[in-house]
Parts: C-alpha cells; structure tokens; sequence
C-alpha cells in the first residue's frame, strides 16, 4: 500500500494506493512549524500559509481556488507545532493540476506587499475570534501554562505585535531557509500508481532552493508543583483546561497512553463523562486529549460548566486520575478501550484525505511509515498494568496545570485543591 521515494536532492515523494477509490488527495507537507520560530518571528509558519494562498507570478489568489475547485475540488491548508501542510482533493484524473497548483504555491507565491498588508489584518481578526471564543482563549492559556517562555508555549498565529513586526523580508526570508527538501514531503493517497507520481514530482525538484533542514529548541520544563492560571472574564460558563505533562511520541509509554486517554475521557463512555455528565449533571461537554511532539507530549481534561460547579468537578478529576494511579483497569474496560483506538484507525484509513495524513506524519514524526498493522499490533499488546504505570508515571502534582477562562476574580479555591 505505501512507498516511499526520496530524490536526489532530499525531496520525499511518498504514496498510499487505494485503487478502488475514484479521488487522490494530494499534501504537500513541510516540517516546520511553530515551535521551529524564533520569538520575534512567532506566528511566521501560519502567515506563510496564509500567503501562499494569496498570489503567484502565474495565478492570482482567485485563480488558485479557482484551478483546484473548478475541477470539482478542495483546497486547503494547516499550521501546527511540529508541521504545515497544504492539501488537495479532487478526481484521480486531475491529479497533475492538483500537483501544479500545489507546488505553484510553494515555489512561485508573490508575496505582495499589499497582499501582505491584507493578510495581516486577517489573522488578526482569526487571533481576536479566538480570544472572543472561551474554550480557545483556556486552550491557549493552557499551552502558556504547560510550556512556558518556550516555542510551544507561543501561538501557533502569532501576536499582533510580532505580526505588526513582521516584513515581506522576514517573511520571505524564512521561507527560502525553512521551506527546504530535506523537510518537504509530497504524498498522495487514492487511485494512482507511485511510479508516474514520483516522475511527476521530479520535474519540479531542480526548483526547489537547497539548504541545510531547520532544527527546534527542545522542549524543557523546571515545574516543580502545580500550576493555575486564572483568566477572569465575563462569561456564561467556566471553561477549565487541565494540562498534564506525558511522553512523546518517541516513547513507547504512548501506546498505554493512549488507552488510558481512552478509558479517562475520550468518549462518551470514559470515566469522566460518565462520572461529571451522566451521574451528575455537572457538565454538557467534558473530554480528554493527548498530544505527542517530538520530545515532550501531554494530555488535556477539558470541560465548559456553570461557575458554581468548578470545584465539585475538579474533585471529580482528580478523583479519577488518583483512581487510574492507584488500580489497573479491569480487563473488560481494557478490552472496550482497545477496540474503540483499533477501531477509528481503521474507520479513519478508509478516506484517502486521512491516508494521505497518515503518511505525512509518520514520515515527519517518524522518519518512516508505521504501518496500521504495526500500531494495531502494539495497542493489543498494551496491559492493564502497563496503564496503571503509565497514570503513575504521569499523574502526578508536579506536571498538572490548571488554566480558567471564568467569572472567578480569585483562583485561591481551585489553586488549593491542586495544591499549588
């Protein structure tokens, strides 16, 4: 199902066969993203995607959507810590065009002043949204809280003044020097055949500006005790995050993991949703999700509910991590858990959209391709014990962080019951 080629001059061309599909989704990935930026050019990655979108010496902006949506396609794009990728979908017979927008876009974008100017503004109505809209503004007082003064702990658009900062020079600059072949993946997933792929790839690669690949400042941490950090708003609700600091995805502790998120609040039969919305009535939304970078990871409860109920909830919480800590799950709930991880990967890798996802990040997090049944493989062998350890390995005062957006004008309650 899946090759790999690497040209001669560090591009990575890799495919996912699906010949019973009639589309191909087309992701051009690079491996760089927020936490690659320095501090002054914070928010560079996700202004660079917005621009590629904006202009080149062969399409406007109009005519770029254009080309990919006139075919009965989509176009799209998205910035996170460790990666960016720019994608498309359409039938498998266009699966040229796709390419040469794409690859247009990287290679050719103009970076008009006036473009530059526009997309400025944009994404500074995208960061004010997000601080309008409470259960963002806690997730990204959370990153803060779990990473602070580092790349993580920075958001991933930037801030208006290292926007405001920022010029076509910075821009195009980082571009030239980040956007490289030894960080660039093309991969495609649907009905093709890699061969004509990688022949197609190739006549693009003399274009591409060769340059060393771009390294991240490791992740660090001195907490020593929990952390609070209180937003007082006006709002209807409390919207908490509880960060806590795990493993990455380099560490084989992931796969316990990610049963454990499972079984803790993943769904609507985890411990936390049954506990805090079922039983109780406490909260409408309550859930839990783990993140893996490169070298750190963590692992966030969030919930949105009525003031009143914050602390009757965080007890709840706690209850349940102490709980993980101190007993292995019986073999029934291990079993349920195991069946649902194995069961949306599979669901998940019937779309050519998620295969072609799948791919890009294991060759970026990775430098390789695990196979489904590899990760299908490692989650059976996972034990109930090797989740105890892993709650005990992570559950612990020193790596939580509490984060509130909240009517509360003190945090000293909450602060204690974490003891911070």
């Amino acid at each position: 199902m899946y090759q790999v080629t690497q040209l001669n001059n560090g591009l990575t061309v890799a495919t996912a066969e699906m010949p019973h599909m009639i589309s191909v989704s087309v992701g051009l990935w690079i491996g760089v993203g927020s936490r690659y930026e320095p501090a002054p050019l914070n928010g560079v990655c996700h202004f660079i995607e917005h621009l590629l979108f904006k202009g080149t010496k062969k399409r406007s902006a109009k005519e770029i959507s254009q080309a990919v949506e006139g075919i009965g396609g989509y176009l799209n794009a998205f910035t996170s810590e460790e990666m960016t990728c720019f994608h498309a979908r359409a039938c498998h017979d266009r699966f040229d065009e796709l390419l040469d927008v794409l690859l247009d876009m990287l290679l050719d974008s103009r970076f008009d002043p006036v473009e530059i100017g526009k997309e400025r503004e944009v994404i500074k109505e995208e960061i004010a949204m997000g601080l309008d809209e409470p259960q963002h503004h806690v997730q990204e007082l959370l990153n803060t809280t779990l990473w602070p003064d580092q790349p993580l702990g920075r958001p991933i658009t930037g801030t208006e003044q290292t926007l405001d900062a920022m010029t076509r020079a910075h821009l195009v600059g980082y571009l030239r020097e980040s956007y490289v072949p030894a960080n660039t993946l093309i991969v495609a997933a649907g009905k093709l055949k890699h061969r004509p792929v990688v022949r197609a790839v190739a006549r693009y690669a003399s274009r591409f500006p060769a340059a060393p690949r771009p390294q991240f400042t490791p992740a660090r941490s001195e907490q020593r005790k929990p952390r609070v950090c209180l937003f007082t708003k006006k709002t209807e609700q409390t919207q908490i995050a509880l960060g806590i600091r795990t493993c990455s995805r380099q560490d084989e502790r992931r796969y316990a993991l990610r049963l454990l998120n499972t079984i803790l609040g993943e769904n609507m039969s985890s411990r936390l949703f049954q506990v805090v919305r079922e039983d109780r009535g406490l909260a409408y939304s309550i859930y839990s999700t783990p993140s893996f970078y490169s070298d750190a990871g963590d692992l966030v409860i969030s919930a949105g509910l009525d003031t009143d109920n914050v602390t009757k909830v965080l007890q709840l919480v706690l209850r349940e991590l102490r709980r993980l800590r101190e007993a292995a799950p019986s073999a029934a709930e291990l079993r349920r858990a195991r069946d649902y991880v194995i069961g949306q990967v599979d669901l998940s890798l019937e779309s050519a959209d998620n295969q072609m996802n799948w791919v890009g990040e294991q060759l970026l997090g990775y430098g390789k391709i695990l196979r489904p049944a590899q990760v299908k493989r490692r989650l059976r062998e996972v034990t109930a014990g090797e989740i105890r350890a892993a709650a005990r390995d992570f559950f612990r005062p020193e790596r939580l962080n509490l984060t509130l957006v909240s009517p509360l004008a003190s945090d000293r309650a909450v602060a204690k019951l974490l003891g911070a």
